[in-house]
């Protein structure tokens, strides 16, 4: 009966030990990119909707978000919340010339959010 007992306390730690490690935890977002959320869910809805994707940009982590609307310009920070550029967007489509590689360089996309409202 002892020996049942184990065996099945055994089967349930097993199971339990295989549940944790299937859930991945998201890395925090930068307190910057929080804010800017926070903030962007305060305004009217875009059109097209804002949205924040993350990138893998000469080996760091870097922040993508969308413009607001039409000649605005995109942003991209760095994971300590440094505004690095603008690659995109603004009256000619091409950014303020900061990072003229991004397109070509990035990798890893990855959307973080949209405004679905």
């Amino acid at each position: 009966m002892k020996k049942s007992i184990f065996l099945l306390l055994g089967i349930v730690l097993i199971c339990a030990s295989f549940q944790v490690k299937k859930k991945k935890k998201k890395a925090p977002l930068p307190v910057c990119i929080q804010q800017l959320i926070t903030k962007i869910k305060k305004e009217p809805v875009q059109n097209p909707p804002r949205s924040i994707y993350s990138y893998q940009y000469k080996k760091h982590t870097v922040y993508y978000v969308t413009p607001p609307c039409c000649d605005f310009f995109s942003e991209v920070f760095d994971s300590t919340c440094k505004l690095l550029g603008h690659p995109d967007g603004g009256f000619t489509g091409r950014g303020d010339g900061s990072l003229p590689d991004f397109n070509q360089e990035k990798s890893a996309e990855k959307l973080l959010w949209k405004d679905n409202r």
